[in-house]
């Protein structure tokens, strides 16, 4: 018999849009609403996909014998890293860090390939930021910078940032100035939203210049004298200090030199974001203004966040010494992947594989790897060991949390026999702690 859901949270980007009417008829999707393409990809791939056993190098295998071979694959590393985490939920996030500590390893979240130089730029110069509510409600300059919201976060416009009544905006977009800063040649074809809706300024700049544009700006927001302002920056100014309430948006292009959402391979330099973060903090100076990172995956804000409050720091967290340390040039996945430092790999996701470097993914094929993903995964390359989960707000219940950090229930609506990745993690620490002897930790001079 067919079930509808009413209410749910789609995991489908980091919007985490929680309105939506969802009808399985066992493991099929019958409808999804409202209509949203990614959000509905994002169900049907993962809901209607045949689930995979347990393998080892290939062979299907039980459960408890997969967990056997891990178990001696991570009893046999030195230095192992447990990597991904951002389509996860709080419970796997929790298990995967517990685990990294027991081994005396690293920890590290799809933050280091994305994110890693906006969250650098935040812990030197801090953010002045709100929730997603506060802007629907309040923000009249809306300003996106490096980002194609209409591709990476369909229905932002429509739920949080344009179109959506505010109760001091009751006229919704008739009421916003709306602005799109980009690199020249690109920022032009961004949209909005997927019905197309375009900005009321758009501002191309060259590829390289954001820190230099963002200087222009400040000193402009100062009141210094500069000589041969262009003219879009020069309308921007009186809108940024003139409105009620104003809101950044700021995506991987901010630094990249390309604003779409798939091609940003390279981190986003950290001086670029720290610049975009000062002239907020100056322009709360005239009016409130605030700004936001427009978060790539579904879960990296969860997978900080439960970094954070587990460790203290928010990606790429060694626990060699037996206490965390962070460093993001020494301890991020890439880097520690590259040259060769790691000698076992725990991936709880896969789908950031692809975009490390030539030399990472080729170290990483030679050592022994765990991996834990959903059934529709498309995995890169044949790992050692393999567990296809169940997924959070699909098979499994758990705490998510949006791209302004507020934290959102998902749940299981459809049923499965797949584990958890928490399962499966706490499993690993059992047999650890079984074989060993011990209870949570490794002697990390071993």
């Amino acid at each position: 018999m067919s079930e509808t859901w009413n209410h749910v949270a789609c995991p489908g980007c980091s919007c985490l849009c929680d309105d939506l009417s969802v009808q399985f008829d066992g493991d099929r999707l019958l409808s999804f609403e409202p209509a949203c393409p990614r959000g509905e990809q994002w169900f049907r791939t993962r809901c209607e996909s045949s689930p995979r056993g347990p393998q080892v190098a290939g062979v299907t295998v039980d459960y408890d014998s997969a967990i056997a071979v891990a178990v001696e694959i991570l009893r046999a590393a030195d230095y192992p890293l447990i990597y991904g985490l951002s389509q996860s939920a709080t419970p796997g996030q929790r298990a995967a860090i517990a685990l990294a500590d027991a081994l005396s390893g690293v920890a590290d979240t799809t933050a280091s390939l994305d994110h890693s130089a906006a969250i650098m730029a935040l812990q030197e110069f801090g953010e002045v930021t709100c929730t997603l509510g506060e802007i629907r409600n309040r923000a009249d300059l809306v300003i996106f910078w490096g980002c194609d919201p209409a591709s990476s976060h369909p229905r932002h416009a429509e739920r949080y940032s344009i179109h959506p009544r505010g109760r001091w905006l009751p006229g919704g977009r008739d009421d916003r100035t709306v602005v799109m800063i980009g690199t020249a040649g690109q920022v032009e074809q961004c949209r909005l939203d997927a019905e197309g809706t375009t900005p009321d300024i758009t501002i191309a700049i060259q590829p390289g210049q954001d820190f230099e544009t963002l200087s222009l700006l400040r000193r402009l927001v100062r009141g210094d004298h500069v000589a041969d302002v262009p003219a879009p920056l020069g309308q921007l100014v009186p809108l940024m200090k003139g409105c009620k309430y104003g809101a950044f948006f700021y995506g991987l292009g901010l630094g990249s030199g390309d604003d779409s959402e798939s091609s940003a391979a390279a981190p986003i330099d950290h001086v670029n974001v720290a610049a975009l973060l000062q002239l907020v903090a100056e322009l709360n100076a005239f009016a409130r203004i605030t700004a936001r990172r427009m978060g790539r995956h579904g879960e990296v804000s969860g997978a900080d966040n439960v970094l954070c409050w587990q460790t203290g720091y928010p990606f790429a967290v060694d626990f060699s010494c037996g206490y965390p340390r962070h460093n993001p040039s020494e301890f991020s996945a890439d880097g520690l992947l590259a040259r060769g430092d790691v000698d076992a790999a725990v991936l709880v996701g896969a789908e950031t594989i692809p975009r490390f470097s030539a030399a990472a993914r080729k170290h990483l094929e030679s050592i022994p790897t765990i991996l834990l993903d959903h059934p529709a995964a498309q995995l890169p390359f044949q790992s050692t060991v393999e567990f296809s989960t169940a997924v959070y707000g699909l098979h499994a219940s758990g705490t998510t949390f949006r791209m302004d950090n507020v934290p959102l229930a998902l749940h299981a609506m459809v049923p499965t026999k797949l584990p958890t990745d928490a399962d499966v993690l706490t499993d690993l620490m059992n047999g650890l702690a079984i074989e060993a002897g011990i209870g949570s930790r490794r002697d990390p001079r071993r």
